[in-house]
């Protein structure tokens, strides 16, 4: 028998045995039952230590059969610890067995649905399609390029000539304007005004005729 059967109860010699989720249940339950006993052993132990305080100095008898009983739940207490590690690893180890089951599971249901999908696919038929779409789609960029480029209109003209009559226009336009520059030269200046320009005030004459006076009176009172 299995060490699962051994455990969890199953069938004999070739019987079939528990599930991963059953015994991960079955662990979980047994987690949940040693956890209560925990709780259990260590209410025990506090109250056995206040039994061996109370009856300290009274009943020292009294007092040392509650640490011996404080003393085995304590050893119980710990091999439960023990032993809820153990169902913990376990059940860690049996979960993630459990997980990688259902992705090998999973990733072998996508092999077989892929495999079914390329099972009606021949490669030389998918490059002889392929060379067909490289082909289609050239023969419509032609097709496009076709339609896209003007028909009858302006290719019974050589771009040449029309170059040099284009320069022949732009020539005669320059020389248009190089002679309406030169035109300018003939344009004929303002004559010169013929009346003579006013004289001098006659107050300030008579100004300047007294001030020679006054200088020639000066110097000859200085002989």
């Amino acid at each position: 028998m299995s060490v699962f059967g051994k455990l969890f109860g199953g069938g004999g010699k070739g019987g079939k045995g528990p599930s991963a989720q059953e015994a991960i249940q079955k662990l979980r339950e047994t987690e949940e039952m040693l956890t209560k006993k925990q709780v259990f052993l260590e209410k025990k132990i506090d109250q056995e230590l206040i039994t061996a305080k109370k009856n300290g100095t009274k009943n020292k008898r009294a007092a040392l059969q509650a640490l011996k009983r404080k003393k085995r739940y304590e050893k119980q207490l710990t091999q439960i610890d023990g032993t809820l590690s153990t169902i913990e690893f376990q059940r860690e180890a049996l979960e993630n067995a459990n997980t990688n089951t259902e992705v090998l599971k999973n990733m072998g249901f996508a092999a077989k649905a892929m495999k079914a999908a390329h099972e009606n696919m021949d490669i030389d038929k998918v490059d002889d399609l392929m060379q067909d779409i490289t082909e289609q789609q050239e023969l419509a960029q032609e097709i496009s390029d076709a339609i896209s480029k003007p028909v009858g209109f302006g290719d019974e003209f050589d771009e040449d000539e029309l170059l040099a009559e284009l320069d022949e226009l732009e020539q005669e336009e320059l020389d248009k304007n190089l002679l309406e520059i030169g035109g300018t030269e003939n344009v004929p200046l303002p004559n010169v005004p013929s009346t003579s320009l006013p004289s001098r005030p006659a107050k300030k004459e008579d100004e300047d005729e007294h001030d020679m006076e006054d200088l020639q009176r000066w110097a000859m009172e200085a002989n």
